[in-house]
């Protein structure tokens, strides 16, 4: 018998309280019972994203949370800036283009953070700049952006803030409101602790004045169907019924447990490793912008990653991540984000010096372990 253990940035563990709730018998989803459901959902991705605005869900993955921002914005030859410092900033440049929007890029090296004065240059040399388009936590580096210095630069502009916030949500803070993001979307199986299959969306009302002027087409993503709909308590189309019945017993989770005491057990758990990590002689990726979602680390010369990933995974029932892009086989990713606890970080530090010791790198055994431990017994 072999136990597995689940640390890659999505999908993340589920916590047996939400299994449970998937459990249920299915109800219909035009009903007073449902209705309340709904209503609880939205209260409580509201406490989440940090926001009095309107949070949106829908059937999809992340990224179709992503395509509804692109599609509900803007009109064909718009122009608009994304910031690229990783995979998932690309593919806000992607589905941009896939609407014939035109995109001012900001290229930023891989696993490093975007200057906000970088974006100020950019919406002071064109005033006619719609969006701009951020990642709180690019996946793909294991780097956080400062949303909240973006925020102030562009809240005074005509230009609306769309942030992915898919990895970021519910593990690193994300302030809607108070850092002047018009447009947040995130998705359920990272820090909320959830399969794949919903995609979240919320919208402040500077944002909204752009959806009702927007052209580009969209029937699915159509955010007026869906607030028509959301404001009867009901969804344009048939939901994720089950989805989203286990979706409050997460946020009823996170309630409990507070946002604070959220991001404070996220940046242990991603201090635990980073400490570890550098125990075995390794380099981190991305050290001065690291996020407490998922960390990036950089792999020796002498390592084959993909073996590395491969035997921790098949041989060993530990799964861990590998590069993106141009960072395959260059890193390998370490998530800590949802129902992650000290004790899954302990077994994954464990099965990698094992599997590190085996391909002939050199370190003193249980070096990484006694970092992690020291991190977690600190406060206590």
């Amino acid at each position: 018998m072999r136990k597995t253990y689940l640390l890659t940035p999505g999908p993340t563990p589920l916590p047996s309280e939400v299994l449970e709730a998937m459990a249920r018998p299915i109800i219909h989803h035009r009903t007073p019972q449902f209705q309340a459901i709904i209503k609880e959902a939205h209260e409580g991705l509201k406490y989440v994203f940090q926001t009095k605005n309107d949070c949106f869900m829908l059937a999809s993955s992340g990224t179709g949370a992503m395509e509804a921002a692109v599609a509900n914005l803007l009109s064909p030859q718009d122009t608009v800036i994304t910031v690229e410092g990783g995979k998932f900033g690309e593919r806000w440049t992607e589905l941009c283009k896939a609407y014939g929007v035109n995109c001012e890029v900001i290229k930023v090296e891989w696993g490093k953070p975007v200057e906000s004065e970088e974006i100020k240059k950019r919406l002071k040399a064109n005033p006619r700049i719609k969006a701009v388009f951020t990642t709180l936590c690019e996946t793909s580096t294991g780097v956080t952006n400062d949303i909240e210095a973006i925020g102030r630069v562009i809240k005074d502009t005509e230009s609306v803030l769309v942030v992915d916030a898919i990895s970021g949500l519910g593990a690193i803070s994300c302030a809607s409101d108070a850092w002047h993001c018009d447009v947040v979307v995130s998705g359920s199986q990272k820090g909320l602790m959830l399969p794949p299959g919903l995609g979240f969306i919320s919208v402040s009302p500077k944002a909204w004045k752009l959806v009702d002027s927007a052209k580009c087409p969209r029937y699915y993503f159509n955010l007026k169907k869906a607030k028509k709909a959301y404001d009867q308590v009901d969804t344009p189309f048939t939901p994720a019924i089950t989805l989203i019945v286990a979706l409050c017993q997460a946020l009823k989770m996170m309630r409990e447990e507070g946002l604070e005491n959220i991001f404070l057990r996220h940046k242990k758990m991603a201090r635990a490793v980073r400490n570890a990590v550098k125990a075995l002689g390794l380099e981190l990726f991305a050290p001065h912008a690291a996020s407490d979602a998922v960390t990036a680390v950089k792999v020796p010369a002498n390592i084959d990653t993909g073996k590395l990933v491969k035997t921790m995974r098949d041989t060993y029932g530990v799964t861990i991540a590998g590069g993106q892009g141009d960072l395959k086989g260059k890193l390998f990713r370490i998530a800590h984000m949802g129902y992650i606890g000290e004790f899954d970080i302990i077994t994954g530090i464990s099965c990698l010096e094992k599997v590190l010791q085996q391909m002939g790198h050199k370190f003193e055994l249980g070096s990484g372990i006694k970092a992690a431990e020291e991190v977690f017994l600190q406060g206590e």
